[in-house]
């Protein structure tokens, strides 16, 4: 039998409704039996603060940053805001960088997924996204990448993903499958 990681997901978007959110429960459903995903929500952290993240860190960072730690991977959904990601999901990033020397996100394979009823996808923060996982040391699914345009019509009113988009999500999550794989082996 094979191994099954543990996949910390982090969704840029904080509606519950929101696209990415629907994108990252997709990828759940389709993911291979090498993976378990798991949304690890951000909306409650507060904005990092180092005043604040001393003997007693606030209980969010603590908990946020046993959940990653605990995961073998990482994968982000996010949408593009002003050519970046969204504030929440940058916050995520630093809380869990933190304290210095005992981050939760080094060696962690990692993938993202941009999201966006726009053209293109979401080019801009799957890219900036990307810069911070090498400062990170976390090592990033080159190929294939994935940006989900017009992403505002793949679900149906029951949140069901298309048949058009659902091949390209497969193909996405099975080569996180494969990626995960290979960094854990």
């Amino acid at each position: 039998m094979s191994k099954v990681y543990t996949i910390a997901v982090l969704v840029g978007s904080l509606r519950k409704e929101s696209i990415n959110r629907k994108v990252a429960l997709a990828l759940a459903a389709l993911a291979p039996a090498n993976l378990r995903l798991n949304i690890v929500e951000i909306g409650d952290l507060p904005l990092y603060n180092e005043d604040i993240d001393g003997a007693t860190p606030p209980a969010a960072y603590s908990t946020f940053r046993q959940q990653v730690s605990s995961s073998d991977a990482v994968l982000f959904v996010t949408p593009e805001y002003n050519r970046s990601v969204p504030a929440p999901l940058k916050n995520a990033i630093d809380v869990g960088s933190r304290p210095y020397g005992k981050s939760a996100w080094s060696g962690k394979p990692g993938a993202i997924i941009s999201v966006s009823p726009g053209a293109i996808g979401g080019f801009g923060a799957n890219h900036h996204l990307r810069q911070s996982l090498v400062f990170l040391d976390v090592p990033c699914m080159q190929q294939p990448e994935a940006y989900l345009g017009g992403a505002g019509s793949v679900f149906d009113e029951s949140g069901t993903v298309s048949e058009k988009t659902q091949p390209f999500l497969q193909a996405f999550i099975d080569a996180y499958g494969q990626w995960v794989a290979k960094q854990k082996a």
